[in-house]
């Protein structure tokens, strides 16, 4: 496993030639959550008096996670970004908490998740994948220009400079400051058009079949398919 975005992308580089650019997902590509998101939302809640299994929060997350609306706000300014990020979010924890009836044991469920929030705009909770870092060298050094490419929302600036991630990414492209989620072609092409670069000379890695690969192919980029 730990060969595996460097060898995909060079078998595609052996086929197709260099690109101007290579776009990367975040989370499930770049970096994954330490353990699990069970595994967080249980330690922080054993702060404030609730002991609940992580494997049940896990699945009741994911659940809620895939239920919920694309993260993005269309007619909101810029500055109105954060607050709606943070309520799309609490929404789930919510939502995740009340589908396995732990939510009414929370004195203080607002304090709770704040503090889940930005626990996971720190280095903490993550990990890089085995594989990134010796990719990214390796790429940079072919003269590839690097972006990420995420529907996460803007924590991720703050998440890849505690991970040292930064300096590798010429530039970084959110779904909530965007206002378009992967698959739409929205957000590839503001991507796009932060290296001044067409679709055919820009390739796209994630680990989303539907969000990442189909929805670079359908925006004319090279996409690369990451089966973690």
């Amino acid at each position: 496993m730990t060969q595996i975005v460097k060898e995909r992308v060079n078998d595609e580089l052996s086929d197709a030639g260099q690109p101007k650019v290579i776009f990367l997902d975040a989370v499930g590509t770049i970096f994954g959550v330490k353990g699990s998101v069970g595994q967080v939302y249980a330690q922080i809640a054993q702060q404030f008096g609730v002991t609940v299994p992580a494997d049940r929060i896990n699945g009741a997350f994911y659940q809620s996670f895939k239920t919920a609306p694309p993260p993005v706000f269309p007619g909101k300014q810029p500055q109105e970004i954060p607050q709606c990020e943070y309520e799309w979010w609490q929404a789930i924890a919510r939502n995740t908490f009340q589908e396995i009836g732990f939510l009414d044991k929370f004195s203080d469920f607002s304090g709770y998740f704040s503090q889940l929030y930005c626990h996971f705009a720190t280095a903490e909770p993550w990990f890089i994948y085995p594989d990134v870092l010796e990719a990214l060298h390796h790429w940079q050094e072919l003269g590839i220009e690097l972006g990420v490419l995420s529907n996460f929302d803007s924590r991720l600036h703050s998440v890849l400079q505690a991970l040292d991630l930064s300096k590798f990414f010429t530039s970084v492209t959110i779904s909530t400051e965007v206002g378009a989620a992967k698959p739409d072609p929205q957000i590839f092409t503001v991507a796009l058009s932060k290296h001044q670069c067409s679709a055919d000379l820009a390739w796209h890695v994630g680990d989303s079949l539907q969000e990442d690969y189909y929805g670079a192919k359908a925006s004319g980029l090279r996409a690369i398919w990451l089966q973690r």
